[in-house]
């Protein structure tokens, strides 16, 4: 088998995995009735696709290891902390307002409009969105300086995401900070910095797979992901949730919209 076939394989059989897990989930959010279900198979998704990568490239015997198993390595933890941390966020609540609002006005039976916008098209993206991870894994470049570059921009990316969920999540746990906007940490450089975060994993991840020219080729896996968490579903829907709190305003006139940058000025809502 060559190697083209082997990518091939891994990209069908990626997409297979993918499909079963978003129509699982589906059938878990009919089940409770509960659409949000399918932010935790976000992350959970990725890891399924990396780890699926890895046991494809072992088998048809391609790749280097040093660097195949550091991208499954890093996809799977920063995948499963997601959809971990998502999950345990959403225990025991109901709906999110967001998808009752999108649902409200769905043509037809929400359910399979559901299925259609949100579970199918979320797997679609997982898949180009991991291209680079595929298709890195694939390549015969040894692990160097730039898949080093791409680690430590990974860790920054980590270390925003996982520290800025648990600041929020440590506010919101507290009654006196209810009605409250979240100004503190991390969250008073950067209004988003779980999105920040995000961006950052997934451009490491793409210099982690760039050992060979044709890895080029998945340059808008990353530029998608980006384009989600500042103008798509990231940033642009959360920010709509929020414009009507009191204090969002000032907030936002002193926070940085996404690129963490020193607050104009230290007070709290």
């Amino acid at each position: 088998m060559s190697v083209g076939a082997a990518l091939a394989l891994n990209l069908g059989v990626t997409a297979l995995v993918l499909a079963a897990v978003m129509l699982t989930t589906f059938a878990i959010g009919v089940r409770l009735g509960r659409h949000s279900v399918v932010d935790s198979a976000w992350g959970a998704a990725f890891a399924a696709t990396a780890l699926t990568t890895g046991v494809v490239v072992t088998a048809t015997g391609y790749g280097d290891p040093t660097r195949v198993w550091p991208l499954v390595a890093l996809t799977t933890v920063w995948g499963l902390r997601l959809a971990v941390h998502i999950g345990l966020r959403g225990r025991g609540k109901g709906e999110d307002p967001r998808y009752e609002r999108f649902l409200s006005n769905a043509p037809g039976d929400p359910d399979l409009y559901a299925l259609r916008v949100v579970y199918l098209l979320q797997g679609a993206l997982v898949w180009l969105i991991s291209t680079p991870i595929q298709v890195g894994a694939f390549t015969s470049g040894a692990f160097g300086w730039v898949a080093a570059l791409g680690v430590l921009l990974w860790l920054i990316g980590f270390l925003f995401e996982s520290v800025g969920d648990a600041q929020l999540a440590r506010f919101k746990a507290d009654p006196a900070n209810k009605g409250r906007i979240m100004d503190r940490g991390l969250w008073a450089w950067t209004r988003h910095p779980n999105y920040f975060g995000d961006a950052c994993v997934w451009w490491g991840l793409f210099l982690v797979a760039a050992g060979s020219w044709w890895v080029l080729l998945t340059l808008p896996a990353p530029l998608v992901m980006t384009y989600l968490l500042t103008r798509g579903s990231g940033r642009r829907l959360m920010e709509e949730h929020m414009a009507g709190r009191p204090g969002w305003a000032e907030y936002t006139e002193r926070t940085s919209a996404f690129f963490p940058l020193p607050p104009k000025r230290h007070t709290h809502s």
